[in-house]
């Protein structure tokens, strides 16, 4: 008698795993997604990929102050300023905010300036004081001038001034009203001349000059600005409630009133809230309070309007988060990271999940966003947002505190003074040095298969590519019982191809795998044997 037949069956499923995402640390993340990371890039997407070796540029010798490009690298040594490798002038030590216009560098709070085409080094503020000064008659333009004039006897002004400043003069007792801030029209040895009547003389007709005796002083003053940038060729700044632009072109002027188009700029916001950073995008500058976001419109001084707009801004520490990466400004606000277009700012952060970072500083080398930001925990991890991909990977601990991009390389100075050259790096100068070979990890979020019921898995195949030296092990978790076990010994012949990894089955609801290794890795493919259970309860002596 003819039976018929049956079909055969062992219940093996397989999971293919042929595309890796980046980092995902929420607890929803799906099979295969990326909980935890070390050292890995979006560069060989959709592999899964090693980040490519930093280049160790310099190290510096004292306080690390900060790094800047400009024509040419910059950065603070302690109390030195270098420019290209020497140093130019002398600031004080600590952490320093940068901005340039046309051949000048700007170094903040110092009020500092270097030129990088003649190389001069000076500061932005000019001061005289004396116990005499006289106001008197002058000139201007070759013609006789009416109370005009101050006098300081041996005083070669233009040792401290040039025409078209504007010089604050304080100390006047005699006549207080004098004690304003006028612009400098001409300058004849040792006196400055003014627009007529910009001073009140001795006498009747008030033009009968007189001197003030006491601690007088002229100045050229410069606000204290926390943060600068560069915009249609003038200074931006703010201090905590104010915004300010020098005149149009001169770095050494923001106190220019004088009724034309070059003159200098400043306006009070009413929201609450200190600024906590700026910076130019789409050709405007914009400031940026925790809750606020103001961007400055116009052209010249009598059309400058400032639009503001209740929206998460920078949070407070994390002025340097900004940076701009596939022509999106990216920076730190306290509900997480943010991408502003010119509108309404998205979040791009909720990869990081409920954890809650903050004293951010970021670079970009165009197309990714490298951002070094202290976590709830208080430690410091650096992460690379790919602009084009949307992705998110996590490289190491470092603690950044100044990015720079310079000849279409990126890069970072740490806390403990070392330059490196991060990312995918272009015709790297003569000097540097590769740093040793990378350790990463790749821990993989739960996997259930789309089974709520109890399985095992039984088998892995994995194919990779690895650098010559280079290794790899596998290890797995079930039940988030916190043991690793260690599925392999270590993967490592330097060619391209298939590993099989047999498993002693274990019956779970759910498991967890992490790769690990040192060297160069790119994993193509990770295919998981699998077999499905029932819902009960594993028991002892019962896998």
């Amino acid at each position: 008698m003819k039976l018929p037949s049956v079909l055969y069956a062992d219940g093996i499923k397989k999971g293919r795993q042929v595309q890796f995402g980046g980092l995902n640390h929420n607890l929803g993340a799906a099979d295969g997604e990326l909980w935890d990371m070390r050292n890995l890039t979006s560069d060989y997407f959709p592999l899964l990929a090693t980040r490519p070796q930093r280049l160790f540029y310099r190290k510096l010798e004292g306080t690390p102050g900060g790094i800047f490009s400009w024509d040419g690298l910059a950065w603070v040594d302690g109390t030195g300023f270098y420019f290209k490798g020497e140093r130019r002038g002398t600031v004080t030590e600590g952490q320093k905010t940068f901005a340039a216009l046309g051949a000048y560098i700007v170094i903040f709070p110092d009020k500092a300036w270097y030129n990088t085409l003649t190389g001069e080094f000076g500061t932005l503020e000019a001061a005289w004081s004396g116990s005499s000064l006289t106001f008197a008659n002058g000139k201007l333009y070759e013609e006789d001038a009416e109370a005009n004039c101050i006098q300081a006897a041996g005083v070669n002004w233009e040792d401290y001034f040039k025409a078209g400043d504007a010089v604050t003069i304080e100390g006047c007792t005699k006549h207080p009203e004098n004690n304003k801030t006028p612009i400098i029209r001409e300058i004849d040895g040792d006196k400055l001349y003014f627009y007529e009547y910009i001073f009140t003389l001795d006498g009747e007709d008030g033009v009968t000059p007189y001197t003030e005796t006491g601690s007088l002083t002229v100045k050229r003053i410069v606000p204290d600005l926390l943060y600068v940038c560069e915009n249609e060729n003038r200074l931006w700044g703010c201090d905590k409630t104010t915004i300010y632009a020098s005149k149009l072109g001169d770095i050494f002027n923001w106190n220019v009133y004088d009724g034309l188009d070059t003159d200098s700029y400043s306006v009070d916001t009413g929201s609450a809230g200190s600024f906590t950073g700026c910076t130019s995008y789409l050709g405007y500058p914009i400031f940026f309070k925790e809750e606020h976001i103001y961007k400055v419109y116009g052209s010249i001084p009598s059309n400058f309007e400032v639009m503001g707009s209740a929206t998460l801004g920078v949070a407070e520490g994390s002025a340097g988060s900004l940076a701009i990466a596939g022509e999106i400004l990216f920076y730190l606000s306290r509900a997480g990271v943010m991408a502003y277009s010119g509108g309404i700012p998205q979040p791009v952060g909720a990869a990081f999940g409920t954890e809650r970072q903050k004293d951010a500083v970021a670079g970009s080398d165009g197309l990714k966003y490298y951002i070094s930001m202290r976590g709830a925990d208080g430690a410091w991890r650096l992460h690379v947002y790919d602009a084009q991909r949307g992705l998110w990977h996590t490289e190491d601990e470092t603690h950044a505190t100044h990015f720079a991009r310079q000849d279409g390389n990126l890069y970072m100075l740490t806390d403990q003074g070392e330059i490196w050259m991060e990312g995918n790096i272009q015709d790297p100068p003569e000097g540097v040095t590769p740093e040793g070979a990378v350790a990463w990890m790749a821990e993989f979020g739960d996997f259930t298969d789309d089974d709520p019921n109890k399985k095992g898995v039984s088998k892995i195949q994995i194919r990779l590519e690895l650098d010559e030296g280079a290794t790899v092990e596998v290890y797995l978790q079930f039940d988030t019982d916190g043991q690793w076990q260690r599925v392999n010994g270590a993967l490592g012949e330097g060619v391209k191809r298939s590993y099989y990894l047999p498993i002693i089955p274990r019956r779970g609801d759910h498991y967890r795998m992490r790769l690990q290794g040192v060297g160069g890795c790119r994993i193509y493919s990770l295919v998981r044997e699998f077999y499905s259970g029932s819902e009960l309860k594993s028991t002892k002596g019962r896998q």
